[in-house]
This record gives C-alpha cells, sequence and structure tokens, in this order.
C-alpha cells in the first residue's frame, strides 16, 4: 500500500537549541489533535466509508505519519545538545526519568496518548465533520507554535504544517459536498 520514500516531506531546520519549544511541539507528537492522532483516525475511519471518499482519507492518513516524522525530527533537533539540566528547567524531566531522550507519545504536559482521542462514528457525515475540526484544532496549534519562536527555520517547517491543515480541512469540506449531494441533502457552508 505505502512506497517509503526515505526524505522528510519538507525539509525541517532549527537554528539552535530550545528545549522549552521542543516540550510544545511534542503536542503536536502524542496530543488528542496531534498528528499520530489524525493519521489513526483517518486510517479508522476509511473502513466505513463511502467508496467515493475513501482514497482520500487513505492519502491524508499517510501524509499525517509524515508530519509525525517532522515532528518527531524537530524534537530532536531542538533537544540534541541539551543538558540533562536544561531538560529539566523546560520541564521534561519526568519525560527524561521515563525515557531518556527517546520520544514517546505523550502530550506537552506529559499526558499518555490514548485511543479515546480517535473520533470514529460510523456515519460518513459525522467522521467527517469530525476530520474538519480536527484539521481546525492542529491548524490552530501550528499558528500558536509559530508565535511562541523567534525561530525562524522552525517557523518555516510550522507554517508548512499550517498549511498542510488547511488543505486537508478544504478536502475534507469537499467529501462532505460529494456525500452530501449522493443523499440529496443540501450543505451548510
Amino acid at each position: 500500500m505505502w512506497i517509503y520514500e526515505k526524505k522528510l516531506q519538507y525539509p525541517v531546520r532549527v537554528s539552535k537549541c530550545d528545549v522549552k519549544m521542543a516540550k510544545y511541539l511534542i503536542e503536536q507528537y502524542g496530543g488528542a489533535d496531534g498528528e499520530l492522532s489524525a493519521a489513526l483516525r483517518y486510517m479508522n475511519q476509511r473502513y466505513t466509508i463511502p467508496n467515493k471518499v475513501i482514497g482520500l482519507l487513505t492519502d491524508i492518513a499517510t501524509e499525517e505519519f509524515a508530519h509525525l516524522e517532522m515532528i518527531a525530527t524537530m524534537v530532536y533537533k531542538l533537544t540534541k545538545d541539551a543538558t540533562v539540566e536544561e531538560l529539566e528547567e523546560a520541564g521534561l524531566g519526568g519525560h527524561y526519568a521515563n525515557h531518556d531522550r527517546a520520544l514517546f507519545y505523550h502530550n506537552a504536559e506529559g499526558v499518555p496518548w490514548t485511543a479515546a482521542y480517535i473520533a470514529a462514528k460510523g456515519d460518513p457525515i459525522a467522521d467527517l465533520y469530525e476530520d474538519i475540526a480536527a484539521e481546525e484544532k492542529a491548524r490552530a496549534t501550528y499558528q500558536w507554535l509559530i508565535d511562541m519562536t523567534d525561530d525562524v527555520d522552525l517557523q518555516d517547517s510550522l507554517k508548512f504544517l499550517r498549511e498542510r491543515e488547511i488543505v486537508h480541512s478544504l478536502r475534507f469540506r469537499e467529501a462532505v459536498e460529494i456525500l452530501k449531494e449522493d443523499q440529496g441533502r443540501k450543505t451548510i457552508f
């Protein structure tokens, strides 16, 4: 089903060690509205979505896994030269005690990822509206992350991710329209 190209979807550069920013970025790694949750949500929903839009969920789920890889790369680059004291000062002491420098699926506050983050109702329209909301929440989080750093290299990668969330939201909105037309419903957009 997949062909893995051994390069990031978009280049990830950082200009300095910034452990606090890495802590915030972990939200998009293992948080409720992060990339793992999105990828698994869409991959799961594709089994109860009409064939007309199944490919869309597969495509976007696959891209979300690529985004997860980008976030992991950002966190690694932001922390690779950090001391244990810097990790502790940034609020990552508990993470270090449990996982050393290995990434672990949890949010910025250290709450572990849970399957409860994955919404799947089985109603295609309800699921697609959930997907639109998920993409908009991720877009908002990326904007806040952009606002929290002065690293223009990091901002560049975050802006790319923010824009992809917008595209995904638009694609899910198009899928709603396609399914509603098939069902003879009027849209609310």
